[in-house]
């Protein structure tokens, strides 16, 4: 008997079909068997369920006689099933990497309950994957098992098929079946975690639901969904113990027969009476509406006054109007005015004594600027400094504004420094007097600027021109070491003045002692004596969001208690969208990644700048490379990072999850060759770290000191020691070569 029984049903989805049964097959959790229900599809579906069976055993394929409801297709799979538990997937759907381990793990520790509520993330048709609500309920619901009487707010968990295992015998003994109609899958989804006897949540994504370009369709009866609603109300009335859920399932019914009611079209009139009749029958004692404009709207609907209803929808849809045109009005004067008291504010003279600051498109307080900032306040006293943040962002303490507020123009229009890792907005008017820092953010690997004209795939559409108008704002520009001086020239032209201090954001391994480094672990939660281990890849131009490319899951079992991955995603995203695991710890919004470098005792990385800057600590990088001949041809590197040569290759190579874990196991992480070529990257790309890289920019930019009055580089740099008691061994037990 399989552990779990995936059920598909297809229905003209060929083209969807193979990536959503692969995600499953492709699980590292193999005892599964997937049952694709077809009924007759005309486009080739059933022939692709065929093909997939026969290349893999765990594939059934089953073939109804004659078209029926996506319900009854999977009341055909579910009643083939062998598993112990079932679970329901839609072609466009897929199961993401680790997740029916998770599903596993979570349901042997809360005992095999009758439902396992699962998380899941939303990928809008042409956008990127997202968090959903429902995770916020499970979340909530945490380590307990219980029930829908007992936890009501589990009703707030999308109603879908997708994100619940069932114990086969509670839906063979206990549970509803899908059955017909339009809203079978949600009548299901609410209807068998009413009879549940045990509920457990899950917290973790364990399915993308990848949203499909909505075509038009034969318009319904909307007159079935309050049918629906009033068979599974009924339904729940007959059941005891239920008293609990019968106000939040009304509650919830109303919320979606208001929904509903929008589409009713040419029968709004019939659809209002039969939501009255349903209302009537159904509705709590002392049930009270909610507030609000949707509160009036679902009273008028339960209480059968169409006529006053689409009178308040026309109000309501006049009143959206003329304020859609109000505000569109307001922020074209806004922006006209705030146009004007920029040219008023530029007409003042500039502060001597006011400083910008911005980091990653005014995402927070951070990376070089962050480190400047500080040093200024220490040696530069007398000049203000005030950061540019987004409304979402924390500016810790420190004085900020908005942008597009006045506080924001007139700051842009007064202040004589401006310091950011990327770029100030093309809005920005340099004045005569001042000063811009481009402090840049990472040693190049990849091809930057008028380099990626020979990249257009990576450079998707780059405004060139608009750039070099960017970069021609620069006074000063930094360098890590000489290979960035030499990049930065040739593909920022313009009359910059390079400043090779090193990266400020790096003097805090220079400074780093064996206490700070044990802070910085204790902070993250990692137990003395455990090794830590980074994995911090890049972000990939041709995909759409965190690489899966590395096992984590697989990596992490092999590796043992003993190790724990920290998971750090590009900025770009949100976070790693990890299971939950001991061995895994997303730290994807950590604000500062300095200190989870000094926490790790090694970097796995793939092409992220974060090497470079890890190098400085001498602790052991693997570079894991799976796709690299794909990302140098449609990204461009500077030089060869797999090449083995000093200076190029900083340590162990690995190309899949296998490698990786063989090369932790083995002690190649750590081996004599691998320190050698961790030396030779050290000499090229760090040479100006000494801890003092702060200070240099600061007297040079703010205090005008020459450069032969500049603190000197150090030739003498000291390896930054681990954790105290943290143990430099392979994950065999074997102290590393």
């Amino acid at each position: 008997m399989p552990r779990f029984t995936v059920v598909v049903p297809v229905h003209e989805a060929r083209g969807l079909l193979r990536e959503c049964m692969e995600s499953v097959l492709r699980q590292r959790l193999a005892d599964v068997e997937v049952i694709g229900v077809d009924d007759g599809s005309a486009d080739g579906s059933g022939r692709l369920l065929d093909e997939l069976a026969a290349a893999d055993p765990r594939v059934r394929a089953v073939h109804l006689a004659a078209p029926v409801s996506a319900g009854e297709r999977r009341d055909a799979g579910a009643g083939q099933a062998r598993g112990e538990y079932l679970l329901f997937l839609e072609p466009g759907l897929v199961q993401l990497p680790g997740a029916l381990d998770a599903i596993d793990g979570r349901l042997k520790a809360a005992g095999d309950p009758d439902i396992l509520l699962f998380g899941h993330l939303r990928t809008p048709f042409l956008g990127t994957p997202e968090p959903t609500r429902s995770l916020d309920v499970l979340r909530a619901t945490g380590d307990a098992v219980t029930t829908a009487s007992a936890r009501p707010d589990l009703l707030g968990v999308a109603p879908v098929s997708w994100n619940r295992a069932v114990r086969r015998e509670f839906w063979r003994d206990g549970s509803p079946r899908f059955g017909p109609g339009e809203r079978s899958e949600a009548m299901w989804a609410l209807g068998s975690l009413v009879a549940a006897g045990s509920v457990a949540a899950l917290a973790t994504p364990c399915v993308d639901h990848r949203q499909q370009r909505p075509l038009p369709g034969a318009r319904r009866d909307r007159r079935e969904v309050v049918a629906a609603y009033d068979t599974l109300l009924a339904d729940v009335a007959a059941r005891p113990g239920t008293e609990a859920l019968r106000g939040p399932l009304y509650a919830l019914a109303v919320r979606e027969l208001l929904k509903t009611y929008a589409g009713a079209h040419e029968q709004r009139r019939a659809y209002v009476r039969a939501v009255a009749a349903f209302s009537r029958t159904h509705r709590p004692t002392g049930h009270r509406p909610g507030g609000g404009r949707s509160g009036v709207r679902g009273r008028l609907l339960t209480e059968g006054r169409s006529r006053t209803l689409a009178a308040l929808d026309r109000a309501l849809a006049a009143r959206r109007r003329v304020r859609s045109r109000a505000r569109a009005l307001r922020k074209s004067a806004l922006r006209a005015a705030s146009r004007h008291y920029y040219r008023l504010q530029r007409l003042l003279p500039l502060d001597p004594h006011l400083a910008v600051y911005a980091s990653y498109w005014n995402r927070g307080v951070s990376c070089n600027p962050a480190a400047v900032h500080r040093k200024a306040a220490e040696l530069a006293p007398h000049i203000k400094g005030v950061w540019v943040v987004a409304k979402a962002e924390a500016a810790d303490g420190h004085a900020f504004v908005l942008p597009d507020t006045l506080a924001y123009w007139r700051l842009m229009a007064r202040a004589t420094y401006f310091v950011n890792n990327v770029n100030f907005p093309d809005h920005l008017v340099k004045r005569p007097g001042q000063l811009h820092l481009q402090t840049h953010h990472g040693t190049p690997l990849k091809r930057m600027g008028l380099d990626q004209l020979a990249h257009p795939a990576a450079a998707k559409g780059f405004g060139f021109r608009r750039l070099l108008g960017r970069v021609d704002r620069w006074d000063w520009s930094l360098s890590a070491n000489p290979h960035s001086t030499e990049t930065w020239s040739r593909v920022y032209p313009s009359a910059v003045r390079h400043l090779e201090s090193g990266y400020p954001r790096n003097d805090v391994y220079a400074t780093a002692t064996a206490e700070s480094v044990a802070a910085a672990r204790r902070s993250l939660g990692i137990a003395p004596g455990r090794r830590a281990i980074l994995y911090a890849p890049t972000h990939r131009e041709y995909e759409r969001g965190f690489s899966g490319a590395l096992d984590l899951v697989r990596v992490a079992d092999a590796l043992g208690p003993d190790t724990l991955l920290l998971v750090r995603a590009h900025y770009f995203y949100a976070s790693a969208g990890l299971p939950e695991h001991p061995g895994l710890l997303d730290v994807s919004a950590h604000p500062r990644v300095e200190e989870l470098c000094l926490a790790a005792d090694a970097l796995v990385t793939d092409y992220s700048s974060v090497m470079f800057d890890y190098a400085d600590l001498d602790r052991p990088i693997v570079v894991h490379a799976p796709d690299w001949e794909v990302y140098r041809t449609v990204r461009g590197v500077c030089f060869d990072l797999l090449s083995g040569r000093p200076g190029d290759t900083p340590g162990a190579v690995t190309t899949s999850t296998d490698e990786l874990i063989s090369c932790f196991r083995d002690g190649s992480w750590d081996s004599r060759a691998n320190a050698g070529l961790r030396a030779a990257f050290r000499e090229r790309f760090c040479p100006y770290d000494d801890g003092r890289a702060a200070e240099r920019v600061v007297r040079a930019v703010f205090l005008g000191e020459p450069a032969d009055a500049l603190p000197p580089v150090e030739p003498a740099r000291r390896t930054v020691p681990p954790q105290p008691g943290a143990r430099r061994v392979s994950a065999a037990g074997r102290p590393s070569p």
